[in-house]
């Protein structure tokens, strides 16, 4: 198992089987990890689910690292598709095998508050990304080297990537992981986020079909 590039090598600290049982009904049973070492001391976790273990030794497990989002995953909120994407992703990364990874970096890594904040910027007519700057913040904070961590922990040295964003592929690669292969998740669109996901189409390059862009 190779190291992380610039980081000391995270190990497992936890490993317990939780059943799952999301708001629409589907349930699947994960086995879920905790770490020591992770590079900025939080409390991230990784999920397996499926035969993950089988993905793994064969080298293609379906990996998301999904950046938490209390408003979206937990109450719901349309300003977002992480709800939405956080249910898919359970059930495609169990029907494959694979790991689903659930990272403490609400707001792109701004934090709760500013990610509301932000919020209030975006309802005066600014984009989310525009948002961000003028509270001072970058774009979008995010470090993956965690998420390597965690993968080459669990001997996820190869992966197939499911998201849209280019820049978790790139960051991850650069980690030592590699990105045999990007899935892109669905789109899910709502009135209440069509500009937040045609701007990331258009900004940052995420792959989105959204129709009409």
């Amino acid at each position: 198992m190779s190291d992380t590039p610039g980081m000391a090598a995270a190990s497992i600290r936890t490993r317990v089987t939780v059943p799952l049982r999301f708001a629409d009904g589907y349930a699947t049973t994960a086995r879920v990890f905790t770490f020591t070492g992770l590079a900025d001391g939080r409390e991230h976790l990784a999920l397996g689910l499926g035969a993950w273990e089988q993905a793994v030794a064969d080298g293609a497990p379906l990996v998301r690292p999904h950046s938490e989002c209390l408003t979206g995953d937990v109450f719901g909120s349309q300003r977002c598709d992480c709800g939405p994407q956080l249910r898919e992703a359970a059930e495609r990364i169990t029907d494959a095998g694979g790991l689903l990874l659930y990272l403490r970096q609400e707001g792109r890594g701004i934090g709760l508050y500013a990610k509301l904040d932000a919020y209030a910027l975006q309802e005066a007519g600014l984009d989310t990304y525009a948002a961000n700057r003028a509270l001072g913040r970058g774009e979008d904070e995010r470090d993956y080297g965690v998420a390597a961590q965690m993968l080459l922990a669990l001997g996820a040295e190869r992966i197939r990537l499911l998201s849209n964003n280019p820049d978790k592929a790139a960051q991850l690669q650069a980690y030592g992981v590699e990105v045999k292969e990007r899935i892109p998740t669905g789109v899910h669109v709502s009135p209440a986020n069509l500009r937040y996901l045609a701007t990331k189409a258009t900004h940052t390059s995420h792959t989105l079909d959204i129709p009409g862009l």
